[in-house]
C-alpha cells in the first residue's frame, strides 16, 4: 500500500494510490540495449513476416489496425466512464463530510467521553455510502466503528490533514478493497480570511465497492464490445485483401504466361487507382515487346533465309569452280611461277569459299530446327580413329588415349564433324602434339556420359576470351584478321553436342596449352531408351 495524498481536489481517476500520477520510466518506448540501440527484434520481425503470404499479412494488418482502434476507443471511453463514476462518488463524500465537520461543534478542549456519540451521528449522514468516522486529538483516538483506530489512514494522509486546514483524501486498497479516506481538521476562524487548527482532525473512512463493481462492469463491457468488433472487421478485411490481391495474382499469371513465349497476354484494367496504372503499364510494356520480338523474329527468319539462300546458290558455282581448280592445279607445274601461285591461291580460297557455303548450310539448318540425330550405336575410340583416318591426322601429330570396349549410341557423322573441329581447332591455333581422350565419366545429374579431351601444347586461350570461344565468327586473337577456317567450326560444334544432350566446354591445362572437353550421354541399345 503506497498511496499519494491529493489534498483539496479529488485524486486523478483511474488506477489505484499506487499508481495515481505516476508515469512508466520509459516513457512507453520500446526496450533498449546498454548501448542506447533499439532491440534488434524488429528485424526479425521483418523476417518472420515474410514467411506469410501477402492475403495473410494483409489480414492480420487489418485486423490489426481493428483491434488497435477498438482497443484505443474501449480503453478511452472506460478511462472516462471511470474517471466521471470515481469523481462523482469521490467528490460527494469530500463535500458532504467537510459540510458535516463545519456543522458539527466540538467543545474545546476534547473530553474522551460522549465523543463516540458525536461520530456515529456523523457517520449516519454519510453520503453516498455510509461512512466510519474517526476522531484523532492528542492522545485521544475515537471512531463511531468498534475500533478507535483505522487501517487505512495512511502516515501521508495525516501528514497531509495538518498541512491543509482545508482537508485532504486519498484512495486506499486494502486486502483487495478499495476505500476513500478523507482527513478534515477542526479549525475556528481568527479573522475574515484567517482560520486556526484546533488540533482535532476526523477521518471519514468509505468502502467504494460499489464503484469498483461498477467499473469491472465497464471494463467487461468493453472487452465484450471490442471482440464482436474485430470478429466483424475479418469480413472487410478479407475482402479489402482480396480486392488488392486480384489485380496482382493476375499479373503474376499474365507474367508466367509470357514467360512461356506467349506474348500477346494482356491483363484487364478495372478502376483508376494505382493497382489500375500498374496493369495499364504492364499491358504497354507487353505490348512494346511483343512488337519488338516480333521485328526481331521476322529480321531473324530473313537473316536466316537469306543465309540459306546465298548459300544454295553459290554451291552450284562453287562445285563447278572446285573441279576447274582441281585441273588447274594439276596443270599449275607446267605454267610460269607467277600464274602457277595465282592458280594456286584460286584454288585453295576457293576450297575455303565451299568449306564457308557448307558451314553456313549447316547452321542455317540449326538455326530453323531441321538438324536431326540418326543415332547408331558404335564403338567410340573406332569412331574416333575414323575420323583421324579419313583427315590424313596420322602422321605423330596427333596422339590417342582410346581404350577399348566404350559402347555409345549417337549420330556418327554429327560425332566426326565433333571431333573433326575440335582436332583441327588444336592443329592450327594450337602447338603440336595434339592429344585426343576417351573415357567414360558421370554427369552432374548422375548420367554416365563419354568425355572426349581434345588438348594441344600450345599457348592457350587468353581468359577473356574464353566466354566467346564458341561464338560465331569469333576470332580469339584480334591480330588476326584471317584464319584458315570458316570461323564457326566450334559453334556448329557446340550444335551438335547439344543436338545430343551433352555439353562442352574450353579450358586452359596447367602446364599449358588448351583442352576442349565434350560430355554426351552413354546411351546404348541396353538402356532402354
Amino acid at each position: 500500500m503506497s498511496p499519494a495524498p491529493t489534498a483539496g481536489a479529488p485524486a486523478p481517476a483511474g488506477g489505484s494510490p499506487a499508481d495515481d500520477g505516476a508515469e512508466h520510466p520509459d516513457g512507453g518506448e520500446g526496450r533498449r540495449d546498454p548501448g542506447g540501440r533499439r532491440d534488434p527484434g524488429g528485424r526479425r520481425r521483418a523476417r518472420w513476416s515474410w514467411a506469410f503470404g501477402l492475403r495473410t499479412r494483409l489480414t492480420l494488418a487489418f485486423l490489426l489496425v481493428a483491434a488497435v482502434s477498438a482497443g484505443t476507443t474501449a480503453a478511452l471511453t472506460y478511462r472516462e466512464a471511470r474517471s466521471a463514476l470515481l469523481q462523482t462518488a469521490q467528490d460527494t463524500a469530500v463535500s458532504s463530510f467537510r459540510d458535516e465537520v463545519r456543522q458539527t461543534g466540538f467543545p474545546m478542549p476534547l473530553q474522551a467521553e460522549g465523543i463516540e456519540g458525536v461520530l456515529r451521528d456523523i457517520a449516519r449522514k454519510g453520503r453516498p455510502h455510509p461512512w466510519v468516522v474517526f476522531a484523532e486529538y492528542g492522545s485521544i483516538r475515537a471512531s463511531s466503528g468498534t475500533s478507535p483506530v483505522s487501517g487505512v489512514i495512511t502516515p501521508q494522509l495525516r501528514r497531509a490533514a495538518r498541512a491543509n486546514p482545508h482537508g485532504s483524501f486519498q484512495r486506499v486498497v486494502k486486502d483487495g478493497v478499495p476505500y476513500l479516506t478523507i482527513a478534515m481538521p477542526t479549525v475556528f476562524p481568527t479573522g475574515p480570511e484567517g482560520v486556526l487548527p484546533t488540533g482535532l482532525v476526523l477521518y471519514a473512512v468509505m468502502r467504494m465497492t460499489d464503484e469498483q463493481i461498477n467499473v469491472e462492469a465497464l471494463l467487461t463491457a468493453a472487452r465484450d464490445g471490442a471482440l464482436p468488433g474485430l470478429v466483424v472487421a475479418l469480413l472487410p478485411g478479407l475482402l479489402a485483401a482480396r480486392s488488392v490481391l486480384r489485380p496482382v495474382r493476375e499479373l503474376r499469371r499474365a507474367a508466367r504466361s509470357m514467360g512461356s513465349g506467349r506474348l500477346d497476354t494482356r491483363i484487364r484494367v478495372r478502376g483508376g487507382d494505382e493497382l489500375a496504372d500498374l496493369a495499364r503499364t504492364f499491358n504497354e510494356s507487353a505490348e512494346q515487346l511483343e512488337h519488338s520480338v516480333r521485328e526481331l523474329r521476322q529480321a531473324e527468319a530473313r537473316a536466316r533465309r537469306f543465309a540459306s539462300d546465298v548459300s544454295h546458290e553459290l554451291r552450284t558455282p562453287l562445285a563447278g569452280m572446285l573441279a576447274v581448280t582441281e585441273v588447274l592445279d594439276e596443270d599449275a607445274g607446267r605454267l610460269d611461277p607467277d600464274t602457277a601461285r595465282a592458280v594456286r591461291l584460286i584454288s585453295s580460297e576457293t576450297g575455303k569459299l565451299a568449306g564457308l557455303v557448307e558451314d553456313l548450310m549447316e547452321i542455317s539448318r540449326f538455326d530453323a530446327r531441321a538438324a536431326e540425330l540418326n543415332t547408331d550405336e558404335l564403338d567410340a575410340a573406332e569412331a574416333v580413329r575414323k575420323t583421324l583416318e579419313n583427315r590424313h591426322w596420322t602422321d605423330g601429330r596427333v596422339r590417342t588415349e582410346l581404350p577399348e570396349g566404350i559402347r555409345v549410341r549417337l549420330d556418327p557423322r554429327r560425332f566426326d564433324v565433333v571431333v573433326a573441329n575440335l582436332v583441327g581447332n588444336a592443329l592450327r591455333h594450337g602447338g603440336t602434339p595434339v592429344t585426343v581422350r576417351l573415357r567414360r565419366g558421370t554427369g552432374p545429374d548422375g548420367v554416365p556420359v563419354l568425355v572426349t579431351e581434345v588438348a594441344d601444347n600450345g599457348p592457350g586461350i587468353r581468359p577473356e576470351a574464353l566466354p566467346h570461344i564458341f561464338d560465331r565468327f569469333y576470332k580469339a586473337d584480334a591480330a588476326r584478321t584471317r584464319s584458315e577456317g570458316s570461323g564457326l567450326g566450334l559453334a556448329i560444334t557446340l550444335e551438335n553436342v547439344r543436338l545430343h544432350r551433352g555439353t562442352v566446354r574450353a579450358g586452359n591445362r596447367p602446364e599449358g596449352g588448351a583442352v576442349f572437353t565434350v560430355e554426351i550421354p552413354l546411351h546404348t541399345e541396353g538402356d532402354g531408351r
